[in-house]
């Protein structure tokens, strides 16, 4: 929010990059509030799946309406709030969390296919081809740059090397934070919002099937199945 407002002509405040800790904290408290009381609540009452899908929901709505709610007045994160969220029902009811994750997934097949198509019927074509090279240098590079932060991530973990580098594979592809984001400096009218529009969606278009087929390619390679005999 600090270099939005940088770059359409505001001024960035050493008080709005101090925020940013203030917004982390509070977005992770409430969000993991909010799950405790949830999960209560599922304990307590006999609530059908399906309900319970629009009760979260309902909050993860109430939550980002809270980070705007708050906007100048103190920091919140209402994205991290709703990862919080997630990671407490997660924690807390392991079994209705599964169930939960099922209905979602069910929920995302149509959503996806609006977010794209949405994202896609913004981009200028004719701006895309006289964008150049510099875009996909970008994006490799950017893709180099999160593999070393996926291996750093993992020094000390007991994955093998070849887990390690199935893992790197595996974040290559980008699509879904591209295309919900890829969007808003355009929508702000900020002077870069076309190439980065541009830049977002050639993103989504060069890791989904690249990375997709190279997960589908390494897995047999790079992991080995484990047979877990039961108890």
């Amino acid at each position: 929010t600090a270099f939005t407002s940088l770059a359409g002509g505001g001024d960035l405040r050493p008080t709005a990059i101090l925020t940013v800790p203030i917004a982390i904290g509070m977005g992770i408290l409430g969000g993991a509030l909010c799950g405790f009381l949830l999960t209560t609540l599922f304990s307590r009452m006999h609530i059908r799946d399906t309900t319970k899908v629009g009760i979260l929901l309902s909050v993860a709505f109430l939550l980002v309406s809270v980070e705007q709610a708050l906007e100048g007045i103190i920091g919140f994160s209402g994205l991290l709030a709703v990862m919080a969220l997630g990671v407490v029902v997660q924690h807390q009811k392991t079994k209705v969390a599964e169930r939960l994750s099922r209905k979602f997934s069910k929920m995302w097949v149509g959503a996806e296919v609006l977010l794209f198509v949405l994202v896609g019927a913004t981009v200028n074509i004719q701006y895309s081809t006289r964008a150049g090279i510099a875009p996909v240098v970008l994006i490799m590079g950017t893709l180099v740059f999160r593999m070393v932060g996926v291996f750093i991530s993992l020094m000390h973990t007991n994955l093998t090397k070849n887990e390690k580098i199935f893992t790197a594979i595996a974040y290559t592809p980008k699509a879904t934070v591209q295309a919900a984001i890829g969007g808003i400096p355009l929508a702000l009218g900020l002077p870069g919002g076309e190439m980065i529009l541009t830049v977002a969606v050639l993103a989504i278009i060069m890791t989904a099937p690249i990375g997709a087929l190279l997960i589908d390619k390494t897995h047999p390679v790079l992991l080995e199945r484990t047979v877990r005999n039961a108890p």
